[in-house]
């Protein structure tokens, strides 16, 4: 393990870059139940990473370095991706992440797959889907109405071995 992070790091920790780390973590405590673990602070200020816990999951989060292009999404105009935050009221955080400044990705709504599940962008430009399990629902199911919700698209969903998937 590096010296650099706590023995708190899983073996896949997401690092997200923002513009403003210390309002991020603050955001990210107060509406999404994050809890700071630790943070290494660079003389003058700006923030290496400040490491947060949400359950058994750590999340870094640092400081933008534009020099060495390590920039946020607000620097770049958007997102590539999305982290999905698991949940026993939905609707309750959902409330609270708009309230404090979260605009609507995808509204939340009761999917398919049995989650009741919605996707905002934090006022830090990152894409957070927060996901409450409703109903276990059978594979083949899932498979159906994906490909029932996809069929307007260009490419069908198709149900391949996960071995094959690309």
């Amino acid at each position: 393990m590096d010296a650099l992070y706590s023995n708190a790091m899983t073996t896949l920790t997401n690092h997200l870059v923002t513009s403003d780390p210390d309002a991020a973590s603050s955001w990210y405590a107060s509406v999404l139940k994050a809890r700071e673990n630790s943070r290494i602070t660079l003389p003058g200020g700006r923030v290496l990473t400040i490491e947060l816990l949400f359950g058994d999951t750590v999340l870094a989060i640092a400081d933008e370095f534009p020099a060495m292009g390590i920039v946020s999404p607000l620097t770049l105009g958007g997102t590539y991706g999305a982290l999905h935050l698991a949940v026993d009221d939905v609707d309750s955080m959902w409330r609270r992440a708009l309230d404090a400044g979260a605009t609507v990705f995808e509204p939340l709504h009761d999917a398919f797959w049995g989650d009741r599940t919605g996707q905002f962008i934090d006022p830090f430009g990152h894409r957070w889907a927060l996901d409450q399990h409703l109903r276990d629902v059978p594979h083949d199911e899932v498979v159906r109405l994906a490909a029932e919700a996809f069929a307007t698209e260009d490419q069908p969903a198709v149900d391949q071995p996960a071995g094959e998937r690309r």
